[in-house]
């Protein structure tokens, strides 16, 4: 599969750059960014952390923000932030133009429904397609890690919890924890998959959770800020660590007085979690 640069600036030694390519299971023409440390090649490989960003976003926000350059240089990570959903012409859009559904909100859910299976296919896109798009054209070692914000967190959680042994180590910040059970969720579960509930349940990190074996859990950090004005509304971090108590799982939560849902909120804490998965990628 081909690429086609974009963009490319070099930052804190090492390389940002921007590709587009044609996605097979997302039918269109997808963006993504990645960022390569100094020193990596074809003969001194990198582990991968795949950051899934959140409502509105696409792969610019977490790598112009979030402040993560210069630790995942010291920590030779590479970094790979695809966007939200798929874009372009003839992408269906929510009809009612809102932002938490349709273009850039596209859930990292695989779509069932008309109009949008036809291209937002995010699960399979993010679990199989980039993965191996990045393993063919980048000095990836094989390892990999997975992150993400708001919607991209509870992506990530899912994405963690339903390919147990894929990824060394998990983490989120302000994910929504439970879609299953708040507006957002519940209205781009009905746009995507359906009105059956039950369907729903595979992309509920709660619902995954406390089905999952304590012993193939990868680690999790979860980081919430206490002043994030979605956090009783949409976000319930409690909910996870309910799920994670019966499942008699691991869960690291972190609760952050005063800090909101913004990208203030991650670059301050950006670099604790890439030393979280560095501690596991090495």
């Amino acid at each position: 599969m081909s690429l086609e640069l974009i963009a490319n600036n070099k930052v804190h030694g090492g390389w940002h750059k921007r590709y587009s390519h044609k996605s097979t299971v997302n039918n269109c023409t997808m963006t993504f960014a990645i960022f390569l440390p100094p020193g990596v090649d074809e003969t001194a490989k990198a582990p991968v952390l795949y950051w899934l960003s959140g409502l509105t976003c696409t792969d610019e926000n977490f790598m112009q923000k979030a402040a993560a350059f210069k630790t995942a240089a010291e920590l030779g990570i590479i970094l790979v932030a695809p966007d939200t959903s798929p874009r372009g012409e003839g992408v269906a859009d929510d009809p009612e133009g809102s932002y938490d559904f349709g273009l850039g909100a596209g859930f990292y859910v695989n779509a069932t429904e008309e109009p949008y299976k036809q291209h937002y296919q995010m699960y399979d896109y993010i679990c199989t397609e980039l993965p191996a798009l990045i393993d063919e054209h980048f000095p990836s070692n094989g390892k990999k890690a997975i992150s993400g914000h708001s919607m991209g967190g509870h992506g990530a959680l899912v994405i963690g919890l339903r390919n147990l042994g894929q990824y060394t180590s998990v983490s989120a910040f302000a994910p929504i924890t439970n879609p299953l059970n708040c507006p957002w969720g519940e209205k781009a579960f009905s746009g995507y998959l359906g009105k059956d509930r039950e369907s729903w349940k595979a992309y509920d990190s709660c619902e995954l959770l406390s089905h999952t074996p304590a012993d193939k859990c990868p680690p999790l950090l979860v980081s919430q800020g206490m002043s994030d004005n979605f956090l009783e509304s949409q976000l319930r971090p409690e909910r996870l660590v309910a799920a994670a108590e019966q499942a008699d799982v691991s869960l690291c939560l972190e609760q952050h007085p005063g800090y909101d849902h913004s990208y203030f909120f991650i670059s301050s804490f950006i670099d604790q979690h890439l030393r979280f998965h560095a501690q596991y990628l090495s």
